[in-house]
């Protein structure tokens, strides 16, 4: 039999919950944004979420240090863009990339490697348009595409774009692997090795070969694996031009900074890179030795501009890649060499696009299943337990409120999403909470059954609960922890909502329902058993107890 809890300040316990809402709200209206609205994630507000296979030139598993740094550098890109509320995590041997709003092509254009290097153009021609018969090898190509002139001389430090290869860089979408087994990366790796030996041999008449036979309309399969110490017969991201490109001279991580802007002169937009200072002494000296001659900017193995030099550009000076660019296009490869390029290369193998309208219905629905599931609680509650189902009802909303506050501000200081599967964590979470009033009310019907009254079964059957309460508790959390660590996306969402929820359930337990139950036990109308639904309980107290009496009564 439990013991006596002794002096109980049930005021104090509810002064505490108060002051810990207080806090929180607080919080909520007089710091960050003060906006009152959870952050939610793209299956209730819409956007897109894009799984990114590694690749490697060996087609080796890829190391966790380098899908950490590329995962590093995605997300420098994500703030680069100004996007909020996106997630890049690591799942496996892949990258997940979520990125709220209605632009799915931020998000699909964040995973180019950005392997950007500097070549010199040795020769271009146009190229072979797709299903046409290609040159035989041997034959001379063009040197330039049709109707290519070279332009006039410019007094600028930097070089001009010839319009006819000045294509926008827009990102090539990658085949999606079926699966990510062994067979998938050998062929990969088969694919890379044989683009290698034909489109960056020293031979002269592979090298006419490759240009010859170069199909521009089909998917790269060394897209950010070229060697930049070999040649490369490499297509402009338009698909309109072939180019023969020596080995590079700058690698892309010499760029100290790059950004877009607009250039009234020429009207149109570009993109300024300054050099770091082994960089920019290496551009200096090839801007000085090869006025005239064209220039590429190789971007993931395909050239976004191949300008010519119209004259040398002074060490410490500021280049400029010109081409047909938008405002945000513009931006979008600023961002993209000013923030490094990826350790590995990597192919979309999934993309999901969920429109705002989606995402409302989502919400509605996951709101209108926590509310369903709210209601049955509570009908169960005053029809089993009359009154005390009130307070059954008022611990929950409070619990309710006390669990949207936290929501605002977890979002508001540490990113945190609230989806579908966290949604479901929530409405768990309300099940878990109502166990415990049950167990609370079950231990309280078990102590007057002895035979004691409900102010004198409150406090040891709340003795006797909390120990079971808080051991149940105890278990739960655990397993939401455990599944949090070793899950990843929105079951991680599931398993964080789920343990938050486990530990407000003991917080409102011991500060609301069990002072609002120990007042109701002082209080002669909630004693009643009318009121507390106990008289069954009670009734049965007092057959036992005159059945005891008349046993007793026969054995004398």
């Amino acid at each position: 039999m439990a013991p006596s809890t002794g002096s109980v300040h049930p005021v104090r316990y509810l002064t505490v919950f108060a002051v810990l809402v207080a806090v929180l709200y607080a919080l909520v209206f007089f710091t960050g944004d003060k906006s009152a609205t959870p952050k939610l994630g793209i299956d209730l507000q819409g956007g897109t979420r894009v799984t990114l296979t590694a690749r490697t030139p060996d087609g080796s598993k890829p190391t966790p240090d380098s899908l950490r740094q590329a995962q590093e550098i995605i997300e420098t890109r994500v703030n680069g863009l100004g996007v909020s509320g996106s997630e890049v995590v690591i799942d496996g041997d892949n990258l997940v990339i979520t990125v709220p709003g209605d632009d799915s092509a931020q998000a699909r254009s964040l995973g180019q490697t950005a392997r950007l290097y500097v070549r010199p153009v040795q020769t271009s021609q146009a190229a072979a348009a797709a299903g046409t018969q290609a040159p035989a090898a041997g034959e001379t190509p063009a040197q330039a595409p049709a109707g290519t002139e070279t332009p006039a001389p410019q007094n600028r430090p930097f070089p001009a774009q010839d319009p006819s290869t000045s294509p926008e860089p827009t990102p090539t979408a990658e085949p999606a692997p079926a699966d990510a087994s062994g067979t998938e990366t050998a062929e990969a790796a088969d694919e890379i090795a044989a683009a290698r030996a034909t489109r960056q041999s020293t031979d002269p008449a592979v090298q006419q070969q490759a240009m010859a036979t170069l199909d521009c309309s089909v998917p790269d399969p060394l897209r950010g694996n070229d060697d930049p110490a070999l040649p490369l017969v490499a297509c402009s991201t338009d698909g309109q031009a072939v180019y023969l490109l020596e080995p590079a001279i700058i690698d892309g991580q010499e760029i100290a900074d790059a950004t877009s802007g607009y250039n009234s002169q020429q009207s149109r937009h570009e993109v300024s890179l300054t050099f770091k200072s082994e960089g920019s002494n290496t551009w200096a000296t090839f801007t000085s030795q090869n006025i005239g001659k064209q220039a590429a900017f190789t971007l993931d193995s395909k050239v976004v501009s191949a300008p010519v030099v119209q004259g040398a550009t002074p060490a410490g000076s500021s280049t400029s890649i010109t081409g047909s660019f938008s405002a945000e296009s513009a931006k979008e490869l600023a961002n993209t060499l000013k923030y490094g390029s990826l350790p590995l290369s990597f192919a979309a193998s999934e993309a999901e696009t969920v429109s705002a309208t989606l995402g409302l219905a989502s919400l509605e629905a996951g709101l209108i299943a926590g509310l369903v599931g709210l209601v049955l609680v509570l009908l169960y509650c005053l029809l089993y337990y009359r009154m005390l189902g009130v307070l059954t009802a008022l611990s929950l909303v409070l619990s309710g409120v006390m669990v949207y506050a936290i929501m605002v501000l977890l979002g508001r200081y540490i990113n945190f999403t609230l989806d579908l599967a966290g949604i479901a964590g929530l409405i768990i979470g309300i099940g878990m909470t109502a166990d415990s009033f049950v167990v609370f009310f079950e231990r309280i019907k078990d102590e007057m059954r002895e035979g004691r009254s409900f102010r004198s079964a409150v406090p040891r059957g709340w003795a006797r609960a909390r120990r079971t309460i808080l051991s149940g508790n105890a278990v739960s959390f655990i397993a939401a922890a455990v599944l949090y660590i070793l899950a990843v996306g929105q079951v991680r969402g599931f398993a964080f909502t789920l343990g938050l929820t486990t530990i407000l359930d003991v917080v409102v337990v011991f500060l609301v329902t069990w002072p609002l139950v120990h007042l109701a036990s002082k209080s002669p109308f909630w004693s009643k058993p009318g009121v507390n639904g106990l008289g069954a309980v009670q009734q049965i107290a007092k057959e036992r107890k005159a059945a005891a009496a008349s046993a007793k009564e026969s054995r004398v």
